[in-house]
């Protein structure tokens, strides 16, 4: 499975327990919802590989899961820092304004004045706005807000137009 067709969601953590748990680290909004997917993709070492999630639940207020074949802590740390994905198709469409952060990654940045500050390196959730890591001449931490940063998004053009001023 190449990297365009999936969605990452989010990444596993550490071992949670002695029973083959992990904690994982959603990107999904609202952060439970990654427990809604059973049949995933794990990215480890550049691969993706199927697996499947037997159960999940909330611990406090992080999701964790145990992988279908996994029961002990040993065997739990070799998918530690593991991508999940999964495939494009089975995920639900967006509302207008909404990206999936995968389709924003690589896309050209230029201010409204046409100067271009870099491409979109990666997505950061900082609590109440996600921000673009945009590298360029110089890395620029742009936070991902609609009409007031963000003025547009043109996917078919690899386009983002931002309002931003250099430091």
């Amino acid at each position: 499975m190449q990297d365009r067709q999936l969605i990452v969601l989010g990444r596993l953590g550490t071992p949670w327990g002695v029973r083959g748990w992990v904690k994982v680290n959603s990107y999904t909004e609202p952060r439970e919802a990654i427990l809604d997917y059973r049949d995933i993709y794990l990215r480890s070492e550049g691969e993706w590989r199927p697996l499947r999630i037997a159960e999940g639940r909330m611990q406090g207020k992080s999701p964790i899961v145990r992988l279908a074949g996994i029961s002990d802590r040993d065997a739990a740390l070799q998918y530690r820092d593991s991508d999940i994905g999964m495939p494009r198709e089975q995920m639900p469409e967006l509302d207008a304004g909404h990206y999936y952060w995968s389709d924003l990654e690589g896309l050209t940045v230029k201010r409204r004045d046409g100067e271009e500050i870099g491409r979109v390196a990666y997505m950061l959730a900082t609590g109440e706005h996600d921000v673009m890591v945009v590298r360029g001449k110089r890395e620029t931490l742009i936070p991902f807000v609609l009409e007031k940063f963000v003025l547009d998004v043109d996917l078919a053009n690899r386009l983002i137009v931002v309002d931003w001023e250099w430091d």
